[in-house]
């Protein structure tokens, strides 16, 4: 089923939206992993491990989820279709898998912001190189999600060569429309 314009256009939004402000919370989390590992200052060290965890909860994960969410409604309310296109179903894996990574790393966060908030705690076993490590890849995973969706590389999937032999031949559903070949 294809969306009528001003509501794919309103779905297109929200998911280009969420996908941008993921990004951008991934960004401002591997600044926060950069001065957790660099800085001089205990209180800035601690502080920063103590932010991370509630800031996932509130930004990331919610981010992450309405990301995934809305890219699945602008795909199947779109004629590029969930299976139809390898890209879309890239994008679909990347989201998921990274989504997945990123509830498993929340308790990595719980981990270090309990560390921190030791004060018996050496700064040494507070600082944790980890959340630079994973913002560097979490980084690289979205932008290569957002080359997908600006470039979208040729490959229709076995189903999408169905779906697309169907139409062909007149057999699509009525109202049905093609898909777009770029």
């Amino acid at each position: 089923m294809t969306m009528p314009p001003r509501l794919r256009k309103l779905a297109l939004v929200a998911h280009v939206t969420s996908s941008v402000g993921w990004l951008g919370a991934v960004v401002a989390f591997l600044a926060l992993a950069v001065i957790g590992t660099t800085s001089q200052d205990p209180a800035t060290v601690r502080g920063v491990y103590l932010v991370m965890e509630p800031t996932a909860w509130y930004t990331l994960v919610p981010l992450a989820f309405a990301a995934l969410l809305t890219g699945i409604v602008q795909s199947l309310g779109t004629p590029w279709g969930l299976f139809r296109h390898y890209w879309v179903l890239f994008k679909l894996l990347i989201n998921v898998v990274a989504t997945v990574v990123l509830l498993i790393y929340m308790g990595t966060f719980r981990s270090m912001a309990h560390r921190a908030a030791d004060p018996e705690a050496e700064l040494s076993s507070v600082r944790d190189f980890s959340p630079v490590l994973h913002s560097v890849l979490a980084l690289v995973v979205l932008l290569l999600a957002m080359v997908l969706a600006v470039y979208k590389p040729r490959g229709v999937t076995p189903f999408g060569q169905r779906k697309q032999g169907a139409q062909r031949e007149g057999r699509s559903a009525p109202g049905a429309v093609s898909v777009p070949q770029t």
